[in-house]
């Protein structure tokens, strides 16, 4: 009986341990669960000294930085409040495996978010890394509407450097007009381009020269403190990780820090062979972390500059500080801020796209070969008197309803079924010539791919419809990385550039620049069921065509959730 009561006893304190270590591993799981609620609206701000709408998050622009750690799952419950403007929010980066609704791309993944509506963005972070979030509807993200995203490695994994500190930096440029104004004007005859920005900011902050433009009484402050510089303090000694992020609407920028080295570690959240620099090329939609040390005189402060490249600069550079602790955060450089760049020099640029390569010990060894090889020109043209940007001579429009819904529930007819051009007159198109693209089409037709095969892209740049002029656009591809393969100058040669492809350790990316003239290879993979974006990441080339869809293992997408339903052929579809 003694025994008995023993052995009852023992297996009373067995299930009291399973219970409390299942609660333990419930309030993990549970920690690992990342919560954010969102209210989405327009305020008057001055983030350059100029008063005008700009969107915010909690008040905030830019938004709330998203801290996770790899595997946790992250929930924002977003309202819109703009009042009388629909809102989509994509998360720049996140590969959305599993939830391809999730991916906040108005009329490719979701129909857009109302007036006065709520949604709620699901979904896993599985990668360390560098990510961003922002407006995806019409040209939201010019209007203030982005944040960071810092995803940590799990518990017990290490990264390979090391560094005291993590500091996150988005760079923007900035426009007075709305994006309302700008869309007219893009979609007008004549023809009006937006012309350059007036500002660059940093972290959300700059200074524009009220004394430069006229301007009603009070709409330009100098003295305003919303537009004082972004202040980055340091202790001497330390290094610090910045993850420095590029959302420009336009511009393509370099980025330097007085005084200081960089060493480039991490490119949209894959780790890079370490190589220093001493001003970093950037472009829209790009992710990269470097480490510094705060190794130089310690009493006084430093600059840091962003100016533009790649296009014959209109605006000013955007200077933010470098503060020595315990200098005062708001005292100024003893010296000049460092100039950047030749805006019309190619060759660094090319050449520091060429020096990113994949870590060693962090190689994901591509396929040796594809299945498919797409070749995308890039050109402008004019439809019925209209400029449009356009990928061999197509330019691309959204439908009503969102692929990914048409294609689950194959609604044929809402978008055009005929397979859009893989290629062009290779023979006969002159890339350094203006072309006579009258006889441009628009469509919004869909490059269908075959689920897990391997597919190659060739971005190849020309001339515009303006003598000597090629321009440099940043691709961005959602729902995947790809490798880099290479990147050359003048006419994508199929037969002898590919036995220049890099195969041993190209890096993995999700925004990658085409150069002017030039040509950029990209291999993926067509492993994740969805429909997905792959576009020029300057908001005008977009908004006028810059774009296409890939569809993969659509039969493969699970139960679609009403929320993303409502407008087009699923009004209706989004009701019980």
């Amino acid at each position: 009986m003694a025994g008995l009561l023993q052995h009852s006893g023992i297996m009373m304190k067995l299930a009291a341990l399973c219970f409390v270590t299942y609660l333990q591993v419930a309030q993990i799981a549970e920690a690992r669960i990342r919560y954010h609620k969102w209210d989405v609206k327009y305020e008057f701000r001055s983030p350059d000294c100029y008063k005008k709408l700009v969107i915010t998050i909690n008040g905030m622009s830019p938004g709330p930085t998203i801290l996770a750690q790899q595997g946790d799952t992250i929930i924002v419950e977003v309202t819109n409040s703009l009042i009388t403007e629909n809102l989509a929010i994509h998360w720049h980066g996140i590969r959305q495996k599993g939830t391809p609704w999730s991916d906040g791309t108005e009329a490719v993944t979701q129909c857009p978010l109302v007036p006065g509506d709520t949604f709620k963005y699901q979904f896993t972070v599985d990668r360390a890394g560098t990510y961003l979030y922002h407006g995806h509807y019409g040209m939201q993200r010019e209007s203030g509407l982005y944040g960071s995203i810092r995803v940590s490695p799990p518990d017990g994994v290490s990264e390979p450097f090391a560094y005291d500190y993590d500091r996150s930096i988005i760079l923007t440029d900035w426009y007075h007009k709305s994006t309302y104004e700008q869309a007219v004007e893009l979609s007008s005859i004549p023809f009006v381009w937006v012309g350059e920005p007036q500002s660059l900011l940093i972290q959300g902050k700059g200074k524009f020269d009220c004394s430069s433009a006229p301007a009603p009484s009070g709409v330009c402050n100098a003295s305003n403190p919303e537009c004082s510089p972004y202040v980055l303090t340091v202790v001497p000694g330390k290094t610090y990780r910045l993850r420095v992020a590029s959302l420009t609407a336009l511009s393509a920028l370099s980025f330097q820090v007085e005084g200081h080295n960089m060493t480039v570690v991490e490119a949209d959240g894959h780790y890079v062979e370490p190589f220093v620099v001493n001003n970093l090329f950037i472009y829209s939609g790009e992710t990269y972390s470097v480490l510094i040390k705060a190794d130089q005189d310690p009493s006084r402060n430093y600059w840091m500059s962003t100016n533009v490249v790649s296009r014959k600069p209109e605006t000013a550079d955007g200077l933010a500080i470098l503060n020595y602790y315990p200098n005062h955060p708001r005292r100024s450089p003893p010296t000049l801020p460092p100039a950047g760049p030749i805006w019309n020099n190619t060759a660094p640029r090319l050449a520091q796209s060429q020096a990113i390569k994949a870590r060693q010990g962090f190689i994901h060894t591509p396929p040796p070969t594809s299945d498919r090889v797409i070749v995308f020109l890039n050109t402008q043209n004019t439809i019925n008197g209209y400029v449009r940007w356009s990928v061999n001579n197509v330019s691309f429009s959204l439908p009503s309803t969102p692929y990914l819904v048409a294609l689950r529930q194959n609604l044929h007819r809402v978008f055009n079924q005929n397979p859009p051009p893989e290629g062009y007159d290779f023979a006969n198109y002159e890339i350094y010539t203006k072309p006579n693209n009258t006889n441009g089409t628009s469509s919004n037709a869909i490059y269908r791919l075959q689920f897990n095969t391997t597919v190659d892209i060739i971005l190849q740049n020309a001339n515009t419809m303006i003598e000597n002029n090629s321009e440099t656009h940043p691709w961005h591809l959602h729902g995947h990385d790809f490798w880099v393969l290479g990147y050359g100058k003048g006419k994508f040669d199929i037969h002898n550039d590919t036995k220049k492809y890099n195969l041993v350790n190209p890096i993995m990316k999700n925004t990658v620049p085409l150069h002017p003239y030039g040509w950029t290879a990209l291999r993926f993979r067509a492993d994740n069921p969805g429909a997905w974006l792959f576009h020029c990441h300057v908001e005008a080339h977009f908004y006028m065509g810059m774009g296409v869809v890939f569809a993969e293992g659509i039969e493969k997408v699970g139960k679609l959730p009403s929320a993303i339903m409502g407008c087009g052929e699923t009004k209706g579809f989004d009701k019980p």
